[in-house]
């Protein structure tokens, strides 16, 4: 869905290695990527609860990152809309809320 591009990973894990382990940055993946699926599940619109139902959380990457998808076959469309509907969209705007959020919980472990 969203393609994030991270520069300046060497000087942000010799400033992490310095002030905080990487276990702290774990956390704060796993407690963002956490508050995103709950999120998004909120922001899900309703009909029969499958669309809700179907948003998963997985971590990636031994726990450096998270993936919060849709297993429903029409999650995109309703994501995005299509041509003769408007979408809903639910995770783009939880990515939206809870990525200023992850930055300053990061930006406070290299402090």
């Amino acid at each position: 869905m969203a393609n994030i591009k991270i520069t300046g990973i060497d000087a942000l894990m010799k400033k992490l290695k310095h002030n905080a382990t990487l276990n702290d940055v774990k956390l704060v993946v796993a407690v963002n990527g956490a508050e995103m699926h709950q999120k998004a599940q909120r922001f899900a619109p309703v009909d029969t609860g499958n669309l809700k139902r179907s948003i998963r959380i997985n971590k990636e990457k031994a726990g450096l990152a998270v993936r919060v998808s849709s297993t429903a076959e029409y999650a995109l469309y309703q994501e995005y809309g299509t041509r003769y509907m408007a979408g809903t969209p639910h995770v783009r705007p939880a990515f939206r809320i809870q990525s200023a959020k992850f930055k300053n919980d990061m930006q406070r472990l290299v402090k």
